[in-house]
């Protein structure tokens, strides 16, 4: 009785679709420029460069890397904060192969209109880096961007082209 109870439940869920939910995963050069942003960011001893930190906005919206100043960052290992109330100086976000850059300034503007000031859109196919404020966005390739007092030399983020 029981096992037939348990093989009913389990034809009721539908089969997870393993492609469809790995192809909106994060990609190698997804991958790559985030560690080479957070090896850049973390030698600025002021901030704190968190990646996948899901903050308090909507039904929650996750960064690729939120930045926040180091005063702001209190872990606390009994409590942990599930969805973070505090809005970081900078939101980064880069773009997968999975994804468009349209969807991609749609989640900036959702940042700032829910008061995160300043958000870089990367996206590493063409190296070119989307930064978006209040007042629109500012289009920039591999140089050093500074935002928030937050600089990266964008010249040795993107990976270089092999033949």
């Amino acid at each position: 009785m029981l096992e037939t109870a348990v093989a009913d439940a389990n034809a009721a869920i539908p089969p997870i679709d393993r492609t469809e939910r790995e192809g909106k995963m994060p990609s190698l050069n997804h991958s790559y420029v985030c560690l080479q942003l957070i090896k850049q960011l973390i030698a600025n001893e002021d901030i704190e460069p968190l990646p996948e930190l899901t903050l308090d906005i909507g039904n929650g919206v996750t960064p690729d890397i939120s930045v926040f100043p180091k005063t702001k960052i209190k872990p606390h290992s009994f409590r942990d904060i599930p969805r973070f109330q505090e809005r970081p100086i900078l939101a980064i976000e880069i773009v997968s192969s999975s994804q468009t850059i349209q969807e991609m300034l749609q989640k900036a503007n959702q940042l700032i209109s829910a008061g995160v000031k300043v958000v870089w859109t990367v996206e590493p196919y063409s190296k070119t880096v989307f930064v978006t404020t209040t007042e629109g966005e500012t289009l920039f390739h591999e140089q050093v961007i500074e935002s928030a007092g937050v600089g990266v030399d964008f010249a040795k983020i993107f990976p270089q082209t092999r033949n």
